[in-house]
């Protein structure tokens, strides 16, 4: 009989044994209330962390179960410490509440009295506190999200159940398919996730994060939670391209007219009963010293609801803008929760905790996203290169591992290995794409590339005109292309697990004749790129996936060989 797959030690690290015969079911249930660290081949690393236990609560995990599972799947005898601290940070979430008071007050509510008298000894939190009776404080309204954010950092999640305040009204339905009339129809988890988000529009919902795969319809989630609402509704995205997809989104799924859905970027701004506007453009000023010049755009338009699309993403600026408008309700939208800066406690805090998430695998075996296979290929440093690399300091190390000139030819031999396939050539340097786009006749994409010519080069590749493209780390958000089945990444982010998910998420969309997705991670060999490429691997191995190691010679002999064959 097979020993049990976990180890669990007493930092809570959690070790999972990836060959044992329940590592499957077993990854799936740890992954509800703990992150995963480190993916080696053999021993996978997870962690078990105060935000993660927050999230498994928020989810409706009991600490009870949790810690009872652990025990049964653990091969050895876990430390008491450690199922104490589980049941700690579980009792902490729902233990302090908001509610409503008087006079421009919020109630801060605790069930247990010592735990308060702990906590207003905390000088950080006691500045923010008006009065105290025992049993609750009060502190001002215009400090719900400061407040949230205070005791969040010192281990103490809040639930806010103080309510909302309500935006215009916008009556309108989603456009059903019917034999007359094209339409859509929810998928039962995108109704699930707004529904979840919604919670019958009472105070146990309305803020909170939907984590779904790139290519399962986050942004129809978004639409269905403004249809059940029927506010105003102010949509943040990541750019340009993203916006206008949103917005012919919302123009076809919903009865909604142009002249009630505006776009509001750089390049016109339009308040209008739904706007949907970039990051980047909330996040302007003139100089460094002066104020950002239309953070005030929260303010505006009547928005009863704000939806934060790639909420992984959300920048700085726009967490403080967020702390202030606690009483609007927020919908975050990710494929990850996973933040590279480390503030995952503030997306709990001032967005919400997580209401929904579907495995990738899972949705991948219902046919909602095509099979994917993921191929990390090695590539040797050249000799020049190579001295040149073992010379250099950290940072000249990482840009030559990029730029491996050996790349070049294996781009090629990948291209021509999917002759007949959609093809995205993604990369972080523009030298190295620009002479990739040289050296392989393929039109590049940047962020220096007009918005007119992106336009034009994505409804190309759509329409199957352009069959491959090379962009940068542009073609990593909110990207609708289909038909694309192939990812080529040639260079990326350090070991950002956000950037693979969405690189991976480009090729995921379910193809009509059922072919696979392949995803490509070209990486210099025994270099500082291959140690970032094992952290970006973590995501793909959160979701189940697999990477298939693959030399460079051996992918450039089989190219050579198709050629031989061809000309015979």
């Amino acid at each position: 009989m097979n020993e049990p797959p976990l180890i669990v030690q007493a930092d809570r690290t959690v070790l999972l044994e990836t060959t044992h015969p329940e590592y499957e079911a077993t990854r799936d249930r740890l992954a509800r209330f703990a992150e995963l660290e480190k993916s080696p081949e053999y021993v996978h690393f997870y962690k078990i962390t105060p935000v993660s236990c927050w999230n498994a609560a928020a989810l409706g995990e009991r600490a009870d179960e949790v810690c009872d599972w652990l025990v049964r799947a653990s091969r050895f005898p876990v430390a008491p410490p450690v199922l104490a601290q589980i049941r700690e940070w579980f009792r902490r979430y729902g233990l302090l509440r908001l509610a409503p008071g008087r006079g421009g007050r919020l109630l801060l509510q605790c069930d247990d009295a010592a735990t308060l008298a702990t906590l207003l000894e905390q000088p950080t939190f006691a500045a923010l506190v008006e009065s105290d009776d025992g049993a609750s404080v009060a502190v001002a309204a215009a400090n719900r999200g400061l407040v949230k954010q205070t005791l969040v950092r010192l281990g103490y999640p809040v639930d806010d159940r103080a309510g909302y305040r309500d935006g215009e009204r916008l009556a309108f339905g989603l456009r059903q398919a019917d034999a007359g009339a094209p339409g859509f129809r929810l998928r039962d988890y995108q109704a699930a996730a707004a529904a979840a988000f919604h919670a019958g529009g009472s105070d146990r919902g309305g803020c909170g994060v939907v984590v779904l795969p790139c290519g399962a319809g986050k942004t129809v989630v978004g639409i269905a939670a403004m249809q059940l609402l029927q506010t105003n509704t102010l949509v943040l995205t990541t750019n340009t391209v993203a916006v206008r997809q949103w917005i012919r989104e919302i123009l076809a799924r919903t009865t909604l007219g142009p002249d009630e859905v505006g776009e509001y970027t750089g390049e016109q701004k339009l308040v209008r009963p739904v706007t949907v506007a970039t990051y980047q453009i909330l996040t302007h000023r003139k100089g460094k010293l002066d104020g950002f010049t239309h953070m005030d755009l929260f303010d505006r338009g009547g928005f009863g609801l704000v939806v934060y699309d790639e909420v992984h993403l959300l920048p700085a600026p726009v967490f403080r803008a967020t702390a202030g408008i606690q009483a609007r309700r927020r919908l975050g939208l990710t494929a990850t929760l996973v933040r590279e800066d480390g503030r995952a406690d503030e997306v709990f805090s001032l967005i919400g905790p997580k209401r929904y998430e579907v495995p990738w695998k899972l949705l991948e075996r219902q046919g909602f996203l095509a099979v994917a296979r993921c191929f990390e290929v090695r590539v040797p440093l050249p000799a020049g290169p190579a001295e040149a690399y073992a010379a250099a300091g950290a940072r000249t190390q990482i840009r030559i591992a990029a730029d491996n000139p050996g790349k070049l030819d294996l781009v090629g031999a990948l291209l021509r290995r999917h002759a007949g396939d959609r093809v995205l050539v993604i990369g972080q340097y523009l030298e190295q794409l620009q002479q990739l786009a040289e050296r392989h006749g393929l039109p590049l994409m940047t962020g220096q590339t007009p918005q007119a010519e992106r336009d034009r080069l994505y409804a190309a590749f759509r329409a199957g005109e352009v069959p491959r493209l090379v962009v940068s780390k542009i073609g990593n958000f909110a990207v609708d292309l289909p038909d694309a089945n192939v990812a080529i990444e040639v260079s990326g982010t350090f070991g950002s697990r956000q950037e693979e998910a969405q690189r991976l998420g480009r090729i995921l969309r379910p193809k009509a004749d059922g072919r696979p997705a392949s995803f490509y991670s070209l990486v210099s060999a025994d270099t500082r790129e291959q140690e970032f490429a094992r952290k970006r691997q973590l995501f793909l191995t959160e979701q189940g996936y697999a990477y298939e190691i693959l030399q460079a010679d051996d992918l450039l002999a089989d190219a050579a060989d198709g050629r031989e064959e061809r000309r015979a």
